[in-house]
């Protein structure tokens, strides 16, 4: 689903829609407004939590811990969507909280994570994941800051600088996650949900048959 949304929104990107021309305050060299693609943070807002929850899946994680990652990465998305359309300095607020969120979901997947995950004996393959992505994830404050916060890179920069993130963050990071998975015990790490689902509904069925009917007859 990540990955047909993102379509869609460079999609919508290339065809020069979902924007919106914001007022700036920095750096007016570049003109007094900025085109503001709303469309890539939609993208951001869907794929983000995908991450999130793949990774707290994987590591065998609290569903706790996993819904308040997912939480924290549309707060940082939102954050910086905020930073964006806010026509005054106080759009680095904005931008701050952010990226105080991002600090909060990289220490959560790289260290309470981890060692779940180590625990299901996953931890080198859930530690290069997580590694990679989160390596990607400190490029992306620096993006932001230089191209929709500070106005610094113009339109056509911000382009190449968050099309590259993008592509090697969903597309890379699905196809590791299936060359990895290839290896990984789904059972063990309760991830094997048709089969749950399957081995439930059989157990049903089996009580099902296994119930004796009462003859009510005599009564």
């Amino acid at each position: 689903m990540a990955l047909l949304v993102g379509a869609v929104t460079y999609f919508a990107q290339a065809s020069d829609l979902g924007w919106s021309a914001v007022e700036q305050v920095n750096h007016l060299d570049h003109g007094l407004y900025r085109q503001i693609f709303f469309a890539k943070y939609i993208n951001w807002v869907v794929a983000f939590p995908s991450f999130a929850l793949g990774l707290g899946l994987l590591s065998g994680i609290s569903w706790v811990t996993v819904v308040l990652n997912i939480f924290i990465s549309w707060f940082w998305v939102l954050s910086y969507l905020a930073a964006a359309y806010t026509t005054t300095n106080y759009k680095w607020g904005f931008f701050a909280f952010g990226t105080f969120s991002w600090i909060i979901l990289a220490m959560s997947t790289l260290n309470e994570c981890r060692e779940a995950a180590e625990l299901v004996g996953i931890g080198r393959d859930y530690i290069m994941l997580a590694g990679y992505l989160n390596l990607l994830w400190l490029l992306y404050p620096v993006a932001f800051a230089l191209t929709d916060g500070g106005n610094i890179i113009g339109v056509t920069g911000s382009f190449v600088f968050f099309g590259i993130l993008d592509v090697l963050t969903l597309p890379v990071l699905s196809f590791a996650f299936a060359i990895l998975g290839r290896k990984w015990d789904f059972g063990k790490l309760s991830l094997a949900f048709s089969d749950y689902r399957g081995g439930r509904h059989g157990a049903f069925s089996a009580d099902k048959e296994a119930v004796p009917v009462h003859d009510t007859s005599d009564s």
